[in-house]
């Protein structure tokens, strides 16, 4: 491909920075237009379809002839927090465009589980947060929410981009767990690859051996994985400090929707906009369809009926871990 026709590509943020291929050193990029980034709520091919014929640019070419960065932020969240309404809500025209959990940066996770070499793993890194960066139009910022399996490279992202904000964005632990329990059994099993991959990161110091989480229920397990992203999520919060992060958790943001993003907006320095009555608080994030009044808190008081003396106990439990690791459950700089 010409220098001309990869200049132009990257001059239209359309063309998403989609997989990176470190066997290959190269982007692959495909076409989403703004319309497309709104109708699904993930971008990966789950959702965006197979692309048979992306366009391949090595990493040094893009890296050489990338046009100039929006300022770009991040929403890091531990799941089941409402984290796509919130992205959606900051997806403004004029203000923000919201990319929710691009596969480009889980490729760099899955590089770096697999040994990538420290020193080209972070200078790709800066590389892919460059390309996530180009703007959509003039004057606005970039939001991105990666998928919570990157919230193992959150501290070298914000290091690396130190004009970037963030916003971290968690459940309280019963909410999350009545989530867990409601999803059921395909649900249980990702909690368990989650904390798999946490544990490769060397992200869980809760004094446990390894042999511990095979005689640990799956509530468990999810609490423990939860309690180790709190514990990241604090770490952040204590490097950084109040000027660039700021704490939230769900039942603040879906009591008040409209007000809570409009403060995130402001924490993260957007382009003034306004929020009320937004799209994103009218539908389910996931499915799109619309939502019922109430329909989130009769679905969480069903599951506490069946499930809540378990996770009454695994809530007591966590508690007990959580004081012994030295690891708070709320988060530090709540959002204002």
């Amino acid at each position: 491909m010409a220098s001309s026709d990869v200049s132009r590509l990257l001059l239209d943020a359309e063309w998403l920075a989609h997989r990176y291929d470190p066997q290959q050193d190269a982007f692959q990029y495909r076409h989403v237009p703004r319309s497309q980034h709104r109708s699904v709520p993930f971008l990966t091919d789950e959702y965006l379809g197979e692309e048979p014929a992306p366009i391949v640019v090595g990493s040094s070419d893009a890296s050489a002839l990338a046009p100039p960065t929006a300022p770009i932020h991040f929403i890091f969240h531990s799941a089941y927090c409402a984290s796509t309404m919130l992205l959606r809500a900051l997806d403004v025209p004029g203000s923000a465009m919201g990319l929710s959990e691009p596969v480009i940066i889980n490729d760099l996770v899955g590089w770096q589980r697999r040994g990538a070499d420290p020193g080209r793993h972070g200078s790709l890194l800066d590389g892919v947060l460059r390309q996530l960066a180009r703007p959509f139009a003039p004057g606005e910022a970039v939001v991105v929410k990666p998928s919570n399996v990157f919230n193992g490279l959150a501290m070298g992202t914000m290091s690396l981009l130190p004009q970037s904000r963030a916003v971290l964005l968690y459940s309280p632990l019963p909410e999350f767990l009545l989530s867990v329990a409601r999803k059921g059994l395909w649900c249980r099993l990702w909690t368990r690859e989650l904390l798999e991959g946490m544990l490769q990161d060397g992200l869980v110091d809760l004094g446990f051996e390894p042999s511990d989480f095979f005689r640990q229920s799956d509530l468990q397990v999810a609490a423990v994985g939860w309690l180790a992203q709190q514990a990241l999520f604090g770490q952040l919060a204590s490097k950084f400090g109040p000027g660039r992060i700021a704490s939230l958790d769900s039942e603040t943001l879906t009591r008040s929707p409209s007000a809570t993003v409009a403060k995130a907006a402001r924490h993260l320095r957007l382009p003034e906009a306004s929020y009320d009555d937004h799209p994103a608080f009218l539908r389910n994030s996931k499915s799109g369809s619309d939502f019922a009044a109430g329909e989130r808190q009769d679905d969480q008081k069903r599951a506490y009926q069946a499930h809540g003396e378990e996770i009454a106990m695994v809530v007591t439990w966590t508690s007990a871990v959580a004081k012994q690791a030295g690891v708070t459950t709320t988060l530090p700089y709540p959002l204002r």
